[in-house]
């Protein structure tokens, strides 16, 4: 089996089901796991190479609609009479399907339905923990600072959140990305800030400049310090490693409720 991937999180879902040897060809901002460092780059999300693609000959191209555009690649891969199938996950129930899709897919649904299986499992074990938090602390996610980008109700950060004992401070807006302003963030005054910028590694994000933004030094979050910098790839990518960023997130939250077993 010849898999192409067209962005990380697909490469991830692959990897998951153990079967990263089927991979082929993966996207530029593919970076994990590192044995797939040697892979053949067939381009950025929005600038696939398809003659690339088409030159691996894939017996199967993982495509995606995770950001705005890339619905031209799906296009080229007519064009070309490529086999392919496309995901969109929004949700962590739609990545639970999405390993069943993926199985399926590749030649593996057997194995598609037990990692799904395994998937949901975890999720259901924070469920319960998730039920033993007293108080739930409101949720800043920032996705990007100026022009400001946060997660709405539809995104899995908003039931990473939930799940960790929290609340997504936007929860309320009902799509998936919203655009506010730091005055919005100010007058919803929020427990805990997350900042998760996309596509910029955590190491150059600066948590004392987010601090001092006007007016910010009066929020609890702020006053506590609990504004973190968090792993752009564990939060920002529908795939099971989300799990791993719930993991931690549920451990800065809630230390004493959810322990290493979890």
């Amino acid at each position: 089996m010849r898999v192409v991937s067209l962005c990380p999180s697909n490469t991830e879902l692959v990897v998951y089901l153990d079967k990263g040897e089927f991979l082929v060809g993966v996207d530029d901002y593919t970076d994990w796991p590192e044995e797939l460092a040697h892979l053949p780059r067939v381009g950025p999300d929005l600038s696939i190479d398809l003659d690339a693609v088409e030159a691996l000959k894939p017996d199967i191209v993982l495509a995606s609609l995770s950001v705005p555009g890339m619905e031209k690649n799906l296009d080229g891969l007519e064009d070309r009479g490529l086999p392919y199938i496309t995901l969109d996950p929004q949700s962590l129930a739609d990545i639970g399907n999405d390993l069943i899709r993926v199985g399926e897919a590749i030649g593996c649904p057997e194995t598609g339905k037990q990692a799904s299986d395994a998937f949901c499992e975890k999720l259901r074990t924070f469920r319960e923990k998730s039920r033993q938090v007293l108080s739930y602390l409101t949720i800043y996610w920032e996705w990007w600072p100026k022009p400001v980008f946060t997660p709405g109700e539809t995104n899995w950060l908003t039931e990473i959140s939930e799940l960790a004992g929290g609340k997504n401070l936007f929860e309320d807006w009902p799509q998936s990305s919203v655009q506010t302003t730091w005055d919005d963030v100010l007058e919803r005054k929020p427990d805990v800030i997350c900042l998760s910028w996309v596509g910029v590694d955590q190491n150059r994000v600066n948590p004392e400049a987010v601090k001092k933004r006007p007016g910010w030094a009066s929020l609890s979050a702020v006053k506590n310090d609990r504004v973190y910098v968090m792993e752009e790839p564990l939060f920002c990518r529908p795939s099971p490693r989300l799990l791993l960023g719930l993991e931690k997130l549920a451990g800065v939250l809630h230390p004493a409720v959810f322990r290493a077993e979890t």
